[in-house]
């Protein structure tokens, strides 16, 4: 079974990171039974020095290259992956794509309405390539900026609505997809290193919330049980309020 990660900045994660996406190639590692892969064009992290998704420097060299691979953008969101999401999937042959957007949709690029039918495009143009895809989408989890900007806030709930309501219109028995519970415990203070981006903690959350959707559903893999590994902090940054994103990758 083939798996893609599709995301935002908390997704690709920065030079230091180990990424929730190391957290999920453990999970399968010590749970998939079967052959599996983790698929996509990209294997690279965000480097917040060059303002380019070109480091290798995760925080942990023992993450093999061929598991690095994903696709997702620092300012990139569903507005960016929707274009693109049939050929990659064609390319990749992509079985399951684990999705973490929005949030940069609603902060810079589009209102709820706009951002959630750009997540319907994205899921109807991923099943022209493969009409058996599974999706598992993360709501929304709003950040720092949520707690002083009450319009922003509201955006993010209601299109965690919308996006709910997505999933459950468009959610088939040949093509099934899943709305991940938000990940329990998640705390921007203490589990994002900046008040958006996860540090190790809520890597660990992210993950679990995907791999325990996957297994309470489809019976695939186990319960996510978090492996051991030295919690190196990531980078220090200034929380992200409003700031305009870096230029994105498109291809």
């Amino acid at each position: 079974m083939r798996f893609m990660c599709v995301g935002d900045s908390m997704t690709i994660g920065r030079a230091g990171d180990f990424t929730w996406r190391y957290r999920m190639w453990q999970h399968l590692e010590a749970s998939f039974d079967g052959p599996y892969a983790l698929v996509g064009p990209r294997t690279e992290l965000y480097d917040a020095d060059t303002g380019s998704p070109a480091s290798t420097a995760y925080a942990v060299p023992g993450f093999p290259a061929d598991a690095r691979r994903h696709l997702a953008g620092w300012g990139e969101g569903w507005l960016h992956m929707a274009p693109v999401i049939a050929g990659t999937v064609t390319e990749h042959r992509a079985d399951v794509l684990l999705v973490s957007l929005g949030l940069i949709d609603l902060g810079f690029y589009t209102d709820s309405e706009q951002t959630a039918l750009n997540a319907r495009a994205f899921l109807t143009a991923a099943r022209t390539a493969n009409p058996h895809i599974r999706c598992v989408l993360l709501p929304v989890i709003p950040n720092i900026r949520a707690e002083s900007d009450a319009p922003f806030a509201a955006e993010c709930a209601r299109f965690n609505e919308l996006l709910a309501k997505t999933v459950a219109d468009l959610d088939t028995a040949a093509s099934p997809l899943l709305l991940a519970s938000y990940p329990s415990g998640y705390d921007i203070h203490t589990d994002t290193y900046d008040g958006t981006h996860p540090g190790p903690s809520g890597e660990h959350r992210l993950a679990a919330a995907y791999a325990d959707a996957m297994h309470q559903a489809w019976g695939l893999g186990g319960p996510y049980r978090a492996a051991s590994e030295p919690l190196i902090p990531s980078p220090s940054a200034s929380p992200v309020r409003a700031s305009a994103p870096p230029a994105v990758r498109t291809g």
